[in-house]
């Protein structure tokens, strides 16, 4: 990556990636439960990137910038680093542009997210989450290797394809008659808040755009707080394993600290609930991660009433057992 891609992409990029996305990646459905409008005395809108290629919004972000690679790069081969949704991403679409790909994981990252990306075709390195920095390791092997990296967030082209989430909820939006009070986004690098952020600011700029964190992963939060980059403590853990960052983006903090409506948090028990609500009302799985938009609107986080509110399901990698945990959890908790 070089420094003339960290930069924010502008609406006219994003509307190019999504052409080249036709055809590549899914139109994912804007969702609707009449029953819930009820209950919520709202209007409630869900993305379901659940359903995109990979299982999340990352493929977007991903092959639209593996699209891009020269000749040369392509023989070369990238890098990634991911707890698991870029990782698939980025195997999947190393494999459609026929290259090699090298995914840095932590060793304690989901299985059935590591068995997935490396039944893509990636060649796989794990570090430790508590002792290693994850960037640091890949680019000590992208500088062995000479790969080209391909960063989850921290490059217009990345964040260009992220964009066309929002670019796709606009119109599915207005195809229905509804202005959207707000959209809620799940929040761990900043990359698809930021995205969505700017997507909005171009073509709706009274729509609020809200990231949502786990609540003991708030540090996009707290950075906005504090006007620069926090990290979040050693030692936490969460059921969100998506969006469990050290600490926001270069790129994407810039760009939200200035669009943002605010940051939202939800803990464990929001999330399980919210993934149980998705699942009965929506019919969709939604891993932990990709449920903290929806868990904020269930847990009264922010108040939808009398509101038309768009919430970003951004992924569905979830194994069987975590799910089904999450359910059986969900279910005591209502009692």
């Amino acid at each position: 990556m070089t420094d003339q891609w960290i930069t924010a992409p502008i609406l006219g990029e994003i509307e190019e990636a999504a052409s080249s996305l036709k055809g590549v990646a899914v139109e994912t459905p804007l969702l609707e439960n009449v029953e819930c409008n009820i209950q919520l005395n709202g209007r409630l809108l869900v993305k379901a990137e659940t359903m995109q290629r990979t299982g999340s919004f990352k493929f977007r972000g991903a092959f639209n910038r593996i699209r891009q690679l020269t000749a040369d790069e392509r023989e070369r081969g990238v890098i990634a680093y991911s707890s698991g949704n870029h990782a698939q991403a980025v195997a999947l679409s190393a494999n459609l542009m026929v290259t090699q790909a090298l995914i840095v994981m932590p060793s304690d990252a989901p299985l059935s997210k590591i068995i997935c990306t490396r039944e893509l075709g990636a060649e796989i390195i794990t570090y430790d989450r508590t002792t290693e920095i994850r960037e640091d390791v890949a680019e000590h092997s992208r500088v062995q290797r000479n790969l080209v990296m391909v960063p989850p967030n921290e490059d217009s082209r990345v964040l260009a394809g992220a964009g066309t989430v929002a670019l796709e909820l606009i119109h599915q939006a207005e195809a229905l008659g509804v202005t959207l009070d707000a959209v809620l986004v799940p929040c761990g690098g900043g990359g698809l808040t930021a995205a969505t952020a700017l997507a909005f600011e171009a073509l709706s700029p009274k729509t609020e755009i809200y990231g949502v964190e786990p609540e003991l992963f708030d540090d996009t939060r707290r950075s906005l707080q504090a006007g620069v980059r926090v990290a979040n403590p050693k030692g936490r853990t969460t059921i969100c394993d998506a969006i469990m960052t050290d600490t926001p983006g270069e790129l994407t903090f810039a760009i939200n600290r200035d669009r943002l409506s605010g940051i939202l948090t939800v803990n464990d028990n929001d999330v399980r609930s919210a993934m149980a609500f998705a699942f009965d009302q929506f019919k969709i799985v939604i891993e932990p991660g990709g449920a903290v938009g929806l868990a904020a609107v269930l847990s009264g986080k922010i108040d939808i009433a009398g509101k038309s509110v768009a919430v970003i399901a951004s992924g569905g990698n979830v194994d069987a057992e975590t799910l089904c945990a999450a359910l059986n959890a969900a279910k005591k908790l209502k009692k």
